[in-house]
């Protein structure tokens, strides 16, 4: 038990450090090819964040526990609304531009109740995956050319969210380095959290539904709740929010469409009871709070950060589920 857990923690740091070396690293070799300060925020920033989420869900098929690989990605969904962006606007009222709420926050619900589609159908199979891969990459060539025709504000605010990332390389070697060796920590730390946490839960006799949807899912969002409490530090919130909408979409289109192409996932009986219905909700509570004033204010984010208190006490009492929780 306790081997286990020293696994998990040690996983989840290996894994956070080898998502911000990814990260920069990539910002860096785009920023070599030439890519726009705009594509690569839409694209090398969007996938950076979502990077812990893609291997350890990709590391939980292998590993044979699709329940973790789902309640990674709902639980992490849940945790970028109600507690990454609770705790930003604890620190600073969060400013919400316009144009990328309406844009990006309607393709986040878009995905959101897609995935609920595919929760009360059971499974998501490999040619779904594939279907929602298409549709992300589509999303994403249609954003940037709209960006590049109406040089709109969500572009200006796609080249801030690089602007925000510090510590970018700039020598090729140095940018190889960034990427083989954030790359090598993602692997490895997917590894030792989803082995941890498989230990873990069978030695407390927690369900992996309920780990997923919680330690692992927090743990692999910790970056954006990093990124977004320093972005409300330095007053630049609508970097924040932009974060939080571009990293829900790549959860659900990118890492469950990646991972169900490498085994179908079933969707565990508590998954379409309780956690997709409450993923959903965050998210229709959340739309109107942005549009109202275009910003969150701190007594709305304690609002968001008494939901997610709420749902963890659910969780841990076992509410809705077959398996006692935490």
């Amino acid at each position: 038990m306790l081997m286990d857990l020293m696994l998990t923690v040690l996983g989840l740091g290996i894994l956070v450090v080898g998502g911000e070396l990814t990260l920069r690293g990539a910002i860096g070799l785009a920023r070599l090819l030439g890519v726009s300060a705009a594509m690569i925020g839409l694209t090398v920033v969007a996938f950076g964040t979502s990077a812990p989420e893609l291997v350890v869900s990709l590391q939980a098929v292998i590993d044979g526990s699709p329940d973790i690989a789902i309640g990674n990605v709902i639980g992490s969904n849940i945790a970028n609304i109600l507690l990454v962006l609770g705790v930003g606007a604890l620190i600073a009222p969060l400013i919400c531009d316009p144009g990328s709420v309406r844009r990006d926050g309607t393709a986040m619900m878009a995905a959101l109740v897609l995935l609920v589609g595919l929760g009360l159908l059971g499974v998501i199979e490999a040619w779904q995956g594939a279907l929602m891969l298409a549709t992300l990459i589509g999303y994403v060539v249609w954003s940037y050319r709209i960006e590049r025709r109406n040089g709109d504000a969500a572009a200006d605010l796609h080249a801030r969210e690089v602007e925000e990332t510090t510590g970018v390389p700039t020598a090729t070697w140095l940018v190889l380095l960034y990427v083989l060796v954030g790359l090598a920590a993602l692997i490895g730390g997917a590894k030792l959290l989803v082995d941890g946490a498989i230990g873990v839960a069978r030695a407390v006799g927690i369900s992996e539904p309920v780990i997923g949807l919680s330690l692992v899912a927090i743990g692999t969002s910790l970056p954006e709740l990093a990124a977004t409490a320093v972005a409300a530090w330095r007053r630049h919130t609508d970097v924040a929010v932009g974060n939080v909408l571009g990293s829900n979409l790549f959860n659900v289109m990118l890492i469950l469409g990646t991972a169900s192409m490498a085994a179908p996932l079933p969707f565990a009986d508590e998954f379409v009871r309780v956690d997709l219905w409450v993923m959903l909700g965050a998210g229709i509570v959340l739309m109107p709070v942005m549009i109202t004033n275009w910003h969150i204010s701190r007594r709305e984010g304690i609002l968001l950060l008494i939901l997610y208190a709420a749902y963890i006490a659910s969780m841990s009492m076992g509410w809705g589920r077959s398996v006692p929780g935490i």
